[in-house]
């Protein structure tokens, strides 16, 4: 995916596995081609756990910084991080 100004954006995501409702955070510059290769079982770390559906994503112009927020995500601050954003999603609202 481009910007608007044609410059290429780099997105953080967060997938939910509808088999085992667990999480993957990851980050590419085309989310909607990587959420394919997910699904069709191309990515070692989630093709057991298909279907995906993705629940969270962020764009950043800099790979660096999407690379950074993603290994947040990770940690437990940022999988609370995730939890109060997503409140109403984890309480069946979304």
């Amino acid at each position: 995916m481009k910007s608007v100004e044609g410059r290429q954006m780099f997105y953080v995501y967060i997938l939910r596995s509808l088999k085992d409702h667990n999480h993957y955070a990851g980050y590419s510059s085309d989310l909607k081609h990587r959420l394919e290769e997910h699904n069709l079982g191309k990515v070692e770390a989630t093709k057991r756990r298909t279907p995906l559906e993705l629940i969270y994503y962020e764009a950043y112009k800099c790979r660096s910084d999407a690379t950074t927020r993603e290994k947040y995500f990770k940690t437990q601050w940022g999988r609370s991080y995730l939890k109060k954003v997503l409140k109403h999603f984890y309480e069946g609202g979304g």
